[in-house]
């Protein structure tokens, strides 16, 4: 095992990171300090104390000093990143456009601003401001050239067959899954494992590798390591490293025969119906039938197909039969090739290996 792959350190980030050699990883997720600048106790109406996030290490002389700092580790990152692997940076409405700043300015390209709208928000108890009610993600790739990883088909399947949107709505960490000590939480700012989970599934392949400057408590590592992807992260916190540790050490990989997703449909050959009848991998007079074979079609010489009076592409037919404006022909039609039903689509793998011999 590589010494930066499934492995967590306690350390220092920016001397841990300039020990990683570069173009190790396919993707980083960093969940920086925010600075938020906290600089009286808050309490609620009641005087009772809130537990905002007043850490020593959220905590910089200035803005200048947290922008070196950031500028630091991301310029560290980009050097560790693949030539396709892209970023995410997660803040506040303190630290996220900085960080945006800081990201153009080091070339990184911006691919996308994510809204995580908390439905179980800390309200603002002195009634002085909006409640702040989501936090915001930047998605960008290591430059502009890129050919970065987006799971496009199974980010739709996650969302009822409906396009992914930039604002997702998920909770914030609580019951069980927050990690508390004597009743009180081990870390203030604890991530949400269904934000990693999206987060990975879409900008990640199975067996790619993750990469997170600031691990916490771990859900980077623990989201990464469920869903078959390699992870390697940082913690200085001496309290969030033992957490994460054994964290991570209790989580199980989903089974192997589980972590397969959709494939992208623009990952497939962009081929036409006919080059199958002119490579003779099917011929005119075959028969093509419907998922419960109660519908049959002939292929004709020039591509096309007929089924009673309708005729024409794989797809006009197929739309017209499911009375559809619409309709994918090659998950529809399926033939029979040496005695077994196959689907259509199938044959495009066929005919790209028959073109490339």
């Amino acid at each position: 095992m590589s010494k930066f792959s499934n492995q967590i350190v306690n350390g220092d980030c920016l001397k841990e990171i300039k020990k990683i050699p570069s173009k190790s990883f396919d993707l980083v997720f960093a969940d920086p300090p925010y600075n938020m600048q906290i600089g009286e106790k808050l309490t609620r109406p009641d005087a009772s104390k809130v537990a905002g996030v007043n850490d020593k290490w959220d905590q910089f002389n200035s803005f200048k000093h947290y922008d070196e700092f950031c500028i630091a580790w991301l310029k560290e990152c980009k050097r560790i990143l693949k030539d396709n692997g892209s970023i995410w940076v997660i803040g506040s409405y303190h630290n996220i456009f900085r960080l945006g700043y800081h990201l153009q300015n080091l070339n990184y390209w911006l691919l996308n601003d994510v809204i995580w709208r908390k439905n179980n928000p800390m309200p603002n108890f002195r009634g002085t401001r909006f409640t702040n009610a989501h936090e915001t993600l930047i998605w960008a790739s290591k430059n502009k050239k890129s050919k970065y990883t987006f799971n496009y088909q199974s980010l739709k399947c996650l969302n009822d067959d409906l396009q992914m949107r930039s604002d997702w709505k998920l909770p914030i960490c609580n019951g069980k899954e927050r990690l508390k000590k004597n009743g009180k939480k081990i870390h203030s700012t604890q991530k949400p494992e269904a934000l990693l989970h999206r987060i990975i599934l879409a900008t990640t392949k199975k067996g790619d590798t993750i990469f997170d400057p600031f691990l916490g408590t771990g859900t980077t590592a623990v989201v990464a390591k469920k869903l078959g992807r390699k992870y390697y992260g940082i913690e200085r916190d001496k309290k969030y490293f033992k957490a994460a540790s054994e964290r991570v050490n209790k989580t199980k990989v989903i089974k192997e025969n589980y972590l397969d997703t959709i494939e992208n449909n623009k990952s497939k050959p962009r081929i036409p119906f006919g080059s199958l009848i002119e490579l003779g991998i099917l011929k005119p007079g075959t028969s093509l039938f419907d998922p419960k074979k109660k519908i049959s079609a002939k292929i004709m010489a020039d591509g096309s197909i007929k089924y009673k009076k309708s005729e024409g592409s794989i797809h006009k037919v197929a739309a017209t039969i499911m009375g559809a404006e619409s309709y994918n022909g090659w998950t529809y039609w399926h033939c029979n090739i040496n005695g077994s039903t196959v689907v259509i689509d199938s044959l495009r793998k066929k005919f790209v290996n028959e073109t490339e011999a």
